[in-house]
């Protein structure tokens, strides 16, 4: 088994998929609608894109701008649909009005993944307090991974904060991996990298044109190239 660091992509569609795979992407994150930071796509989307790539793909779980979980019965539907689509591996997470964990949604959710893997996203960079969350999430079935920035503005003012998570991999609370993104840059990799961080995240940084634009294989392989070096 490889030992090189994870790099994940965001993929919209097929053809994001297919870019992100033939530059080096381990892995995809499938959403749509990034006017609202990336909804759950369509069992259709999903099935073109599983189709149109072998790599593994997480499927966003959410159905509105920020972080609260809104219609739950509506999230497990569409979870439901996803996977009898033949999703197995997820993106959510959701805090209450007072920046806790929503316990009550993730558990629900959680309970209807039937033990598929996850990650819980950026929501913990909104969190009251990012220990307390990680620890009440401990144990969860499934949980293997935090996509974070380290803080709300991104990994410029997140670093000392991933790096200090890092140091305490392995404690209660602190065993899934550390997926970085968030205003990630190339030249953040060096310091991530030397503090054990060995996954990363990107969603612009592989579309040189925007947003509007699709994934640029190019843009992929530098990322894979010095991840690699």
């Amino acid at each position: 088994m490889s030992n090189r660091a994870v790099l994940e992509v965001i993929a919209l569609d097929a053809e994001d998929a297919v870019a992100a795979q033939s530059g080096g992407a381990d892995r995809l994150e499938l959403v749509t609608d990034m006017a609202a930071d990336g909804l759950t796509p369509s069992c259709a989307t999903f099935a073109e894109i599983r189709a149109a790539v072998d790599i593994p793909l997480r499927v966003m779980l959410r159905v509105a701008d920020g972080f609260a979980a809104g219609d739950i019965d509506v999230l497990v539907g569409r979870a439901c649909g996803l996977r009898a689509e033949g999703a197995d591996e997820f993106v959510l997470g959701f805090l209450d009005a007072n920046g806790h964990p929503d316990l009550v949604a993730v558990e629900r959710l959680v309970a209807e993944l039937d033990g598929c893997r996850w990650t819980f996203h950026r929501a913990i960079d909104r969190a009251a307090d990012r220990d307390a969350l990680r620890k009440a999430l401990a144990g969860l079935p499934g949980l293997d991974t935090y996509l974070t920035a380290g803080s709300a503005q991104g990994v410029d003012g997140g670093i000392p904060t991933l790096l200090a998570e890092a140091a305490r991999k392995g404690e209660p609370g602190y065993e899934p991996q550390i997926l970085v993104g968030g205003g990630l840059r190339l030249e953040h990799l060096p310091q991530l990298l030397a503090a054990g961080i060995d996954a990363v995240h990107i969603g612009g940084a592989a579309r040189p044109a925007g947003w509007s634009g699709p994934v640029d294989v190019a843009a992929v392989r530098e990322w894979r190239t010095v991840l690699d070096a």
